[in-house]
């Protein structure tokens, strides 16, 4: 059976917060009973949790995060941008992805409770708003990260994509495109709104040519396909993602038209795989690690006393030009 912290009180005839305060090299414990506790952690084999050692410092020293399922292409930078932050901190990091639904939130609350953690970052599963918010008024620090729905309860992290979505539409317009065809993701995130009204402001585009896609490669080959079977003219499109944008490539390359020549077609998020595309994907940047990084800082400086900003903390896109719609 695993050695407690209990075990070592006993064994050492004080209490668990003595041992607590052991493990934090605390300067209030008398020097032959801190010697005693050490020798008993010895002979015992005992391996502090995060728990056991932040009891006496009244947190955990670390910090949750809670996120749809790792196989969101740009959540592996988002992910070494917070831990490259919190392990420099000192803290650990605890991540909770919701991979099984329902499951996976009861199990997520479970965590909270027990105070397996001291602050929270999130990047909004679906169906987890509301869950999250009782957990913040209950007192648990929030940071959200790609606010995708505007949420001004909690403090944030985003990028600017409404500006992104405009860019793409002032390169498409510079390179002589002006029918575009706009490929979205799902309609009731924020940036998802951002991004279109960016882009139609730029380049007023007709209901016509706006499909509806979920940031996924097959949204992207299905709306190319239908676009075409109906015959809708366009010889452009920008896709609200990478990965939809991919699917755009495949599909028109499959009906035989020729990117960029044809058809020109610019994504968003600037994803490893958007360099190895056929032609390489011109794209709007988003500074996925940074969101991790400023992410992270602006929770632990919300647990270490330090204020927090009352408006979104709003980070730069920037316009990567490659071969799917180059420069005219």
């Amino acid at each position: 059976m695993r050695v407690t912290i209990a075990d070592v009180a006993r064994e050492a005839g004080v209490s668990k917060t003595t041992v607590s305060r052991v493990l934090n090299t605390r300067a209030d414990v008398d020097s032959h009973t801190a010697a005693r506790v050490r020798e008993v952690i010895a002979s015992l084999g005992y391996v502090p949790s995060s728990g056991a050692v932040g009891l006496a410092r009244g947190s955990s020293r670390t910090i949750g995060m809670l996120t749809p399922p790792l196989t969101w292409p740009w959540m592996g930078e988002v992910l070494q941008g917070v831990v490259d932050t919190v392990e420099a901190a000192g803290y650990g990091l605890l991540l909770f992805t919701c991979n099984r639904g329902a499951e996976s939130v009861d199990h997520f609350t479970s965590q909270v409770s027990a105070r397996a953690f001291d602050g929270l970052l999130v990047v909004e599963p679906e169906n987890t708003l509301d869950t999250i918010t009782a957990m913040h008024r209950r007192g648990l620090p929030v940071v959200l990260i790609d606010d995708r729905g505007h949420h001004p309860e909690f403090p944030s992290v985003a990028t600017t994509n409404r500006e992104g979505g405009a860019a793409a539409a002032r390169h498409l317009l510079t390179a002589g495109r002006t029918r575009p065809l706009v490929i979205t993701g799902r309609r009731h995130f924020g940036c998802v709104r951002d991004r279109l009204e960016g882009f139609v402001d730029v380049m007023p585009t007709p209901a016509g040519r706006i499909a509806d896609g979920d940031f996924t490669e097959i949204s992207g080959r299905l709306a190319i396909e239908r676009h075409l079977a109906r015959g809708t003219v366009f010889d452009s499109v920008f896709a609200h993602n990478d990965l939809s944008a991919a699917g755009a490539l495949r599909a028109l390359r499959d009906a035989g038209r020729t990117v960029p020549d044809d058809i020109a077609v610019v994504g968003f998020d600037d994803i490893p795989m958007a360099r190895h595309t056929e032609p390489p994907l011109t794209t709007v940047r988003q500074p996925m690690r940074r969101m991790g990084e400023t992410a992270a800082g602006l929770l632990l400086s919300r647990l270490s006393g330090g204020p927090v900003p009352a408006e979104p903390v709003v980070l730069p896109t920037e316009l990567v030009v490659r071969g799917s719609a180059p420069t005219r």
